[in-house]
């Protein structure tokens, strides 16, 4: 089975402010640019993210063949619940997504 990760230069998570989480896919090339935009849906990543697809935030930055999603935290950052302070480890679950 090929993941996310086996097929793109890079994903990362970060914080975007204490209430929301960003994720980059670097996808190397723009050929590859162009077949993950047509191919991985956002709904996916909403339901991957277990977030509403209308308040998961998808920009495709075609000059630098990047795909970012950006979401609400699940708690603020920082709160006791917080399990992930940087978000860093939101990248994990979207690395090992699974290609069609």
């Amino acid at each position: 089975m090929t993941t996310l990760a086996d097929t793109v230069t890079k994903i990362r998570s970060k914080n975007a402010g204490p209430f929301w989480v960003t994720v980059d896919i670097f996808c190397g090339s723009k050929d590859r640019f162009e077949q993950l935009t047509q191919s991985l849906s956002t709904e996916a990543v909403a339901q991957l993210y277990r977030v509403s697809p209308e308040t998961l935030k998808r920009f495709d930055i075609a000059n630098l063949n990047v795909i970012k999603f950006s979401f609400p935290r699940p708690v603020p950052q920082g709160a006791p619940l917080d399990r992930d302070q940087h978000g860093a480890q939101y990248a994990v679950l979207l690395e090992e997504l699974t290609l069609a």
